[in-house]
């Protein structure tokens, strides 16, 4: 660990040794923070450690430090670009230099020492203020403690007490000693996990920039290309804001390095990624349009795991105009893995592992080679519906809606196919109720075993329909159900068994019915 004085700190970013890479946040510090900073340095509390990139290599595009625009770096000189510590290395140098006037307005304020104040623990002695709010009996500027000029003319007519007190303060930041950690290379990758992990640990930094700034050109920026693709999203019946930027990142990473981790993009150029860019977009399209067109999925939100759009998307990669020919075969072979992977939960931990291996397998299907996608096995019983209750956002309830999608289920009043497009574009729990109702269920003598929310006692029935039927028994509403009432148990994956208003019964029953559809399905 490294160590710099505040004064020295705010050299280096005069001589343009220290900066800031484009892939950053702007500074967002309030002024009260800033002085909040000045009181925990003044105190000898903890403020957290810089983390510094040095390279010998300049990025092609920078971000000015706050308000205040970098100087041109030294040639042959390292650069040390911030990777952690950018609000606190902008509050310093916006508070200590006098070099640049800062436009006095309602986003920055001067900080000033409150010498009226007795220092504690707790109260702080540091304010941010604009000019008008300032006191010159009990206010003294911190940025006149590195200037000496300024200094001997602020404490000139002071009392020797007060002088004494000033110089002490300005002693302690003097004196103060900013950690550094240093992390030397020129190997981009290395920095890009660094700045993953950064994200886990606090403020979520952007991945997304970082690769823009290395991939920039005049005719070519990477969040832009993203954007438009997102803008797509909506032809596709997506919402744009659900899309996110690390699972587009995922995806690039997939198409062009075979690899799922965001960060290994930078190990190749940003020409080749601008150059090979149509592919990703490609890929994506062709992902987002089987999974539309063969399982139903109006919306991202309908996708068990919205990861499995990371290897779908190298088979449909293609450059230009193209398309890809996708094979019956190929299509079974997907769609197997498809169903395997959310009825096994395959991405819910070790998810970098397994979407590598379905990457390699999705490449060589693609290629027309032995390919194990899909070869995993998936072991499924009645306990799955049974024992897993309906929650619209979790795992387990997407892929049984998409089971059920995949029945064409009917109306349960009028009989006629339920509209999945509207229904699974909407998406929520309104579209989804109890075959037999819990108000039934609540009436009964004796609790049941099974819970009355299990997933095997759901299905497409809208809030009007639901409501039409009444929370009667099974038996009781059945009356109200259209006459072909063997089709609408059919598309729904049920039985008679319903009609005898027993709940366990009928659970038992149709989870047994749902489990073999499941394993048509994985088969």
């Amino acid at each position: 660990m490294e160590t710099l004085t505040i004064r020295k700190v705010i050299e280096q970013v005069r001589e343009g040794q220290i900066r800031i890479p484009a892939f950053q946040r702007g500074f967002i510090w309030e002024p009260d923070r800033v002085a909040f900073l000045m009181d925990s340095i003044y105190k000898s509390y903890p403020y957290g450690a810089l983390l510094f990139w040095r390279t010998n290599e300049t990025l092609r595009v920078e971000r000015n430090l706050g308000p205040f625009e970098l100087p041109s770096p030294k040639e042959d000189y390292p650069i040390d670009y911030v990777l952690d510590g950018q609000q606190r290395i902008t509050a310093l140098y916006a508070t200590f230099q006098t070099a640049e006037d800062i436009e006095q307005n309602e986003d920055w304020k001067d900080i000033y020492f409150d010498y009226s104040i007795d220092g504690d623990a707790q109260e702080t002695q540091f304010f941010a203020l604009l000019p008008a709010e300032v006191n010159s009996d009990q206010h003294f500027p911190l940025r006149a403690m590195f200037d000496t000029t300024a200094y001997r003319r602020a404490t000139r007519n002071l009392r020797e007490p007060l002088a004494n007190q000033l110089d002490a303060v300005q002693a302690v930041f003097k004196e103060a000693l900013i950690p550094v950690q240093m992390f030397r290379t020129d190997e981009r990758g290395k920095v890009a996990v660094i700045f993953e992990r950064i994200n886990r640990q606090g403020v979520r930094l952007d991945t997304m920039q970082l690769l823009s700034a290395w991939t920039w050109s005049e005719d070519f920026q990477l969040q832009a290309q993203f954007q438009e693709l997102a803008d797509e999203f909506e032809e596709f019946g997506y919402a744009t804001g659900e899309v996110d930027e690390n699972l587009l990142l995922r995806c690039a990473s997939a198409v062009l390095v075979t690899s799922p981790k965001p960060e290994a993009i930078v190990d190749i150029s940003g020409e080749e990624i601008r150059r090979k860019f149509d592919e990703v977009l490609n890929g994506i399209r062709g992902a987002l349009d089987f999974v539309r067109s063969n399982l139903g999925i109006q919306r991202l939100d309908n996708l068990p795991f919205q990861t499995i759009l990371v290897p779908l998307c190298t088979f449909f990669a293609v450059s230009g105009d193209c398309e890809v020919k996708i094979s019956a075969d190929q299509k079974k072979t997907i769609l197997r893995w498809f169903w395997k992977t959310c009825f096994g939960r395959r991405y819910s931990s070790g998810v970098l592992r397994y979407l590598q291996e379905d990457i390699t397998s999705m490449l060589q299907l693609k290629g027309g080679q032995a390919s194990n996608l899909g070869a995993v096995s998936v072991s499924i019983s009645s306990e799955f519906f049974l024992k897993h209750r309906f929650g619209i956002r979790n795992v387990n309830t997407k892929t049984f809606i998409l089971l059920l999608a995949q029945q064409s289920p009917r109306s349960f009043i009028s009989g006629t196919p339920v509209d999945l497009r509207e229904k699974l574009k909407e998406y929520n729990k309104t579209e989804f109720h109890h075959m037999v109702p819990k108000k039934h269920v609540d009436s009964l003598d004796a609790s049941p075993v099974n819970s009355v929310n299990s997933l095997a006692n759901f299905c497409f029935v809208s809030r009007a329909e639901n409501r039409d039927l009444g929370g009667a028994a099974p038996s009781v509403y059945r009356a109200k159900m259209h006459d072909n009432v063997d089709a609408i148990l059919r598309h729904a994956v049920a039985s008679h068994v319903l009609f005898q208003d027993d709940l366990d019964a009928f659970l038992a029953d149709r989870a047994k019915m749902l489990t073999e559809v499941a394993k048509e399905l994985m088969a």
